[in-house]
């Protein structure tokens, strides 16, 4: 596999040729497995990596594509905003329709190959759209000089505080 200088690997693994299931017929089926490292998916969507198998069916109306791929996506704590790798496990569905028609979604062309990216690039932004926790503890940042609590102390006082809380703090005074 060709790794690029940015320490990713290309989108071309994510594209199956499956002319010998189009020839074989409906009812015929193969399953593949995907173990790749750091993976640039597309222009916005970069995985750690994409591990799993996957089942490609033959029907009627094209190729159907199953299975749970587990992603490797490095993103934010919502609370301290440091790097965190998570793992989400992604479920694939799709039928690839072929011949292709002009109003399918996914499709299969005459060169007879699948192009999983833009079916994985979407599950993959679902699956980031949910904040995540670096670790349950973490205590997020200073609100006054952006200190990382998690690794030190701030140097500001403790009774400085932002005004828009005031009847809040007063609540806690209760």
């Amino acid at each position: 596999m060709k790794q690029y200088a940015n320490g990713y690997i290309g989108n071309r693994v994510l594209k199956l040729n499956v002319g010998f299931l189009l020839a074989d017929g409906p009812g015929h089926s193969h399953e593949t497995s995907f173990d790749v490292p750091a993976i640039r998916v597309a222009e916005d969507v970069d995985l750690a990596y994409l591990r799993g198998p996957l089942r490609l069916s033959r029907t009627k109306e094209g190729i159907l594509v199953q299975g749970q791929l587990h992603v490797g996506i490095e993103e934010e704590c919502y609370r301290c905003l440091d790097a965190t790798l998570v793992d989400h496990v992604i479920a694939v569905e799709e039928l690839y329709q072929y011949p292709r028609s002009v109003d399918a979604e996914y499709g299969i062309d005459e060169d007879a190959v699948v192009d999983l990216a833009p079916l994985i690039r979407a599950e993959a932004i679902i699956a980031d759209s949910h904040g995540v926790l670096c670790r349950p503890d973490c205590k997020g940042l200073c609100p006054n000089c952006g200190t990382n609590w998690n690794h030190g102390d701030c140097t500001c006082a403790d009774d400085e505080f932002d005004p828009r809380f005031a009847k809040l703090k007063e609540l806690l005074e209760r």
